[in-house]
């Protein structure tokens, strides 16, 4: 399974940006598809996920009133909607995906097997 993953860029703090993370197949049973983030000298962190055969989400605490997850389950893909960004928002945000997921691993990056290889978002003042 290859994730592809889109949509980061520049953005002015207070603006709004959508991530796209498409996989190139969806067979591998109940998939959550979820993304984490890792700013420069950080480690990465677990921002939302989503469980495609429910639509069940989560987020983190820092994000949960800014972001919002969702997901196109013919086109295999999962969308942040990210809105009110600030300069703590910069980062390389990851899509990662994996199957049958307990929700208690969600937010755990070492439960996720298939990785996108990140997209940029930059928020400046």
């Amino acid at each position: 399974v290859q994730l592809q993953a889109s949509g980061g860029g520049p953005v002015q703090a207070g603006g709004s940006l959508r991530l796209s993370c498409a996989a190139s197949e969806g067979t591998f049973g109940r998939i959550v598809m979820a993304w984490f983030r890792q700013a420069p000298g950080k480690e990465r962190e677990f921002v939302a996920a989503i469980n495609f055969s429910g639509g069940t989400t989560a987020y983190a605490d820092s994000v949960e009133d800014r972001f919002t997850i969702s997901k196109d389950t013919a086109k295999i893909t999962a969308y942040l909607q990210m809105t009110s960004l600030d300069l703590e928002d910069t980062a390389v945000y990851y899509c990662a995906a994996e199957s049958t997921l307990i929700r208690s691993s969600w937010s755990m990056s070492s439960a996720y097997d298939y990785w996108g290889r990140g997209t940029l978002v930059t928020v400046s003042s």
